[in-house]
């Protein structure tokens, strides 16, 4: 059996994909791909939902969510909230949401900058100038980087307003986890918010 040389196999491999990435959805911005458009359109349906339904707040065990309306659910039952309760927790809530809309656009930076590292390589392939590819995907990177550091720097108020909602609401307390160790660890490019 003929042994493909390794840049030829990866440019046929990589052809189906860069094709999907080189042609952007009519009503995208012009820096997204196909498949960036396609990643919008689900998180698009994400961010509706988490507008529109309850908010869950990661826990050991116990299910906490937080409704549109400023309820506080753990484990199904409705926490009583007096009205400055209720205003702390619809706090939390839209900060919680703004953290996982950061999120989610990152993600879709993500997928546009994969679809385009593709393109970039096959297109140095055929022309044979490999030699700006690393610096644009980088540029592209570094965009990406400010996007999380711009979620990271969401991190210090959500703390405050949790650790306002745990000593408003006692019920709550136990599950409000987060801490100064999850700011440096989203800081040093380790996301993982409670």
């Amino acid at each position: 059996m003929k042994i493909l040389n390794a840049p030829l196999l990866a440019l046929a491999l990589a052809i189906p994909l860069a094709a999907c990435g080189e042609k952007p959805a009519a009503n995208a911005p012009d820096t997204e791909t196909t498949i960036g458009a396609k990643v919008r359109e689900a998180t698009d349906k994400a961010r509706k939902e988490l507008a529109e339904g309850n908010v869950s707040i990661g826990s050991d065990g116990a299910k906490v969510e937080l409704t549109p309306s400023g309820d506080l659910l753990i484990n199904g039952t409705s926490i009583p909230l007096n009205d400055s309760q209720r205003a702390i927790t619809l706090q939390y809530r839209k900060q919680m949401i703004g953290v996982a809309e950061a999120g989610i656009e990152i993600g879709v930076q993500g997928a546009n900058l994969g679809a385009k590292a593709a393109g970039e390589a096959i297109k140095g392939l055929f022309s044979g100038d490999t030699d700006k590819i690393e610096e644009r995907v980088n540029a592209e990177a570094e965009k990406i980087k400010a996007s999380a550091m711009k979620l990271c720097d969401q991190l210090p108020a959500l703390m405050v307003t949790q650790q306002q909602l745990a000593a408003a609401v006692p019920a709550f307390k136990p599950y409000a986890k987060m801490d100064q160790s999850d700011i440096d660890d989203c800081r040093e490019g380790n996301v993982d918010v409670p």
